[in-house]
């Protein structure tokens, strides 16, 4: 497996732009206690209605947990759905999200009892987009494609995206030399020629392939793969299988702790491929990221929106070095950090591990309500000594630079901070107080 840790911490802000087919997705959850004694059907109770952006709309508030600018454009129609839709997706730029008169927003209601889903109740109409709509389409991707690092095509079959608009998508970004990725519809992937991954799953796979359920996935390959860059197929719970131009097989197996849903794990892996691309991994780096979003989204319930925090968090369950963080990571950190509280601990030059110290952290960590960092106060650390702070499991992350430190703190305050110095902890009243000491180099923190 590719060294995870060095890819994560370069991750740096991007822009989006995600085209497709956006809906609402519905949850009715309740409980059955009883029979129905009109039908033998089960009754569900309702105790809880909720909705939240599906197909594309998913993808979009996928990629802005994971910290991009996205602007969304696709379409809906003038009613309730569409507006409620709109609303749910005001954090991302929804200036291109055209409202078309007659048009149906689709609507997916899932009926979940006891953590099971009983049914699906689809409300949509098919219709093809009307030129004039196609025509402010592709005026608009010729403005907005080259502001973005990255194109996520997400395609549901429900009319919106014409070969017209593939096409000049692909061509457009193709000519800057923007990645464009596309979660695939239909049995008819040729309108998608030329796209940097074609992303279907096993099913849309053999589909689109004309092959019989029994040929071997490398048969489909052969045949899909002339079609863009590279070929990733999801097998849901299985896992993930690349293929290149020359339909050499990469598989990558999901790493989950318990299967609940598999819905939106395809818009997550998605999501996860435009974030590396668009930060310069290549397809094997970027799967990987996206094979480890894919084993948390299918531990929940209904479309999840996984956050580079979450993505970190798993990564440290293999990989101890996405840890340590220096000047050039920052705004990874930054992610991992977003709504939470964290305790900072300042460890002097020349600090290495002792009683004192050790007992220090056992005493900070905090593992349900706080993360713990450690900053090192030294240019030049010993490298032994921060692989074995990493192998900690009481420390969240380490802090090499003051200017790393200075930035997070501008940008997240640390709810408490201490310092070891000389075997004593101390605790300090202000974040203002340690960097002033720091950046002045008036003490002994440097």
């Amino acid at each position: 497996m590719v060294k995870l840790a060095k890819t994560f911490r370069n991750f740096q802000p991007f822009k989006a732009l995600v085209l497709g087919d956006f809906m609402l997705d519905t949850y009715t959850t309740g409980k059955v206690k009883r029979i129905s004694p009109e039908a033998p059907v089960p009754v569900i109770e309702v105790t809880k209605k909720e909705s939240r952006p599906g197909g594309a709309g998913n993808v979009a508030l996928n990629l802005k947990a994971l910290g991009a600018t996205v602007f969304s454009m696709g379409r809906i129609g003038n009613d309730l759905e569409g507006r409620e839709l709109q609303k749910l997706l005001q954090e991302t730029d929804t200036t291109h999200l055209i409202t078309e008169p007659n048009y149906i927003t689709p609507v997916k209601n899932r009926l979940i009892a006891d953590s099971q889903q009983l049914i699906r109740i689809d409300f949509e109409t098919i219709t093809a987009l009307p030129q004039n709509l196609e025509d402010e389409i592709i005026e608009n991707l010729k403005t907005l494609i080259p502001k973005v690092q990255v194109v996520a095509i997400s395609d549901y079959g429900k009319g919106f995206l014409t070969d017209r608009i593939i096409s000049t998508a692909i061509e457009l970004a193709t000519s800057q030399n923007i990645p464009t990725v596309v979660d695939p519809k239909g049995s008819d992937f040729t309108k998608y020629r030329g796209a940097t991954v074609l992303k279907p799953n096993l099913s849309e796979s053999y589909t689109a392939a004309k092959c019989p359920p029994n040929a071997p996935l490398e048969q489909v390959a052969k045949i899909l793969t002339p079609l863009a860059k590279q070929l990733l197929i999801t097998r849901s719970e299985a896992g993930i299988s690349i293929f290149d131009s020359n339909a050499t097989r990469f598989d990558l197996p999901v790493h989950s702790k318990q299967v609940k849903d598999v819905t939106g794990a395809g818009d997550t892996v998605l999501a996860m491929i435009c974030l590396g691309l668009a930060n310069g991994l290549n397809i094997h780096q970027a799967a990987q990221l996206g094979n480890i979003a894919a084993g948390i989204s299918i531990e929940r319930l209904g479309c999840a929106q996984i956050t580079l925090s979450e993505i970190a968090a798993r990564l440290l369950e293999v990989d101890s070095d996405t840890k340590v963080f220096d000047e050039n990571h920052t705004y990874a950190l930054h992610q991992v950090l977003q709504g939470k509280n964290y305790s900072l601990l300042v460890l002097d030059k020349g600090q290495g591990m002792s009683t004192a110290l050790f007992r220090t952290i056992r005493k900070l960590s905090d593992p349900k309500n706080e993360e713990l960092i450690i900053y090192v106060a030294d240019s030049d650390p010993d490298d032994e000594f921060i692989n074995l702070l990493s192998s900690l499991h009481e420390i969240d992350h380490i802090i090499l630079q003051t200017e790393s430190l200075k930035n997070l703190c501008d940008a997240i305050s640390p709810h408490k901070i201490f310092h070891l110095k000389e075997e004593r902890l101390i605790e300090l009243n202000q974040a203002k107080v340690l960097l002033d000491s720091i950046l002045n180099k008036s003490s002994h923190f440097c």
